[in-house]
């Protein structure tokens, strides 16, 4: 009896700390409106056979007869070069947008999250020594700079393209957590729970990891969108997805050959970067002041 009492107190615990968090969250409409726009694009993304108009345009077709129509009733963001629905690519380019968002961080965070535990908590020794420094060689040289190197040397595709910027993104998330685990190294659940006779590994990710996932969440969010960014980058000077994927940041460039005549080529797909990078900035903003008054 009395272990349910209990059972049903974390429960009701943990449904108004819930409560709690969406009402702070919520009290922010832009971040409400990124939440919604970032839910809706993942939505369509998976969604995208049964969602865009003309699916079968996202592979290898051509309708030359209605190449390059401008935006209408038939294609509301008009045809490319080849008479491939606008619209639709931009529909499936969302979904590798999201795709490799999603596998470039799930490559990145754990390891860069696990290094800055672990160098922040052995703070001054070597371990800590050897970790920063590696990482701050990565820093050092610019994101960019150094994912068009990587990407470079390997062949061009949505793959190796992830694999670039994932060699490149976890310097970051160790930055970040041993800042964190550093702050809050010596406060007193730290030793109360090392004077018990707790083992490290229990220490740093029962006791501390936690207290870490408020920064790292929120940077998580935020780099959704300049994944999104970086990854389109690649793809628009041809280190990214090749065609015909429908890649947004492949479309942009493709698009600027015929920039006087099929506007709509360019300045759509842009749109759909700027709108996908803009959702999940607002999102990682809601995410993070909620942290931030808990802190308070």
């Amino acid at each position: 009896m009395r272990i349910r009492v209990i059972e049903n107190l974390r429960n009701f615990s943990t449904r108004f700390d819930l409560k709690r968090k969406w009402y702070r969250f919520s009290r922010s409409p832009l971040s409400t409106i990124g939440l919604v726009i970032s839910v809706a694009t993942v939505i369509i993304a998976f969604a995208a056979p049964f969602v865009a108009p003309y699916p079968q345009h996202a592979g290898l077709f051509t309708d030359f007869p209605h190449a390059l129509q401008p935006p209408g009733s038939t294609y509301l963001f008009g045809t490319d070069e080849f008479g491939r629905d606008v619209l639709s690519r931009i529909i499936f380019g969302f979904r590798y947008s999201l795709m490799m968002a999603a596998v470039v961080l799930a490559l990145v965070v754990p390891p860069g999250v696990i290094l800055g535990l672990i160098a922040g908590y052995y703070r001054g020794t070597w371990i800590d020594t050897l970790i920063m420094r590696v990482a701050d060689m990565f820093i050092a040289v610019p994101p960019l700079v150094l994912a068009l190197s990587i990407a470079a040397v390997l062949t061009p595709g949505v793959f190796n393209a992830m694999m670039a910027v994932s060699l490149m993104w976890w310097p970051w998330y160790t930055r970040l957590t041993y800042n964190t685990v550093s702050a809050i190294r010596n406060e007193y659940f730290v030793q109360a729970s090392e004077v018990m006779g707790a083992s490290s590994s229990h220490t740093i990710f029962s006791e501390i990891l936690p207290n870490c996932l408020g920064p790292i969440l929120t940077k998580v969010t935020l780099d959704v969108g300049w994944v999104i960014l970086l990854g389109s980058a690649l793809s628009f000077v041809g280190l990214g997805a090749q065609p015909p994927t429908p890649d947004l940041g492949t479309m942009v460039a493709e698009g600027g050959q015929y920039l006087r005549q099929g506007w709509w080529l360019t300045i759509f797909p842009a749109m759909a970067i700027t709108l996908i990078i803009l959702a999940f900035n607002l999102l990682g903003d809601g995410i993070r002041d909620i942290f931030v008054e808990e802190a308070k």
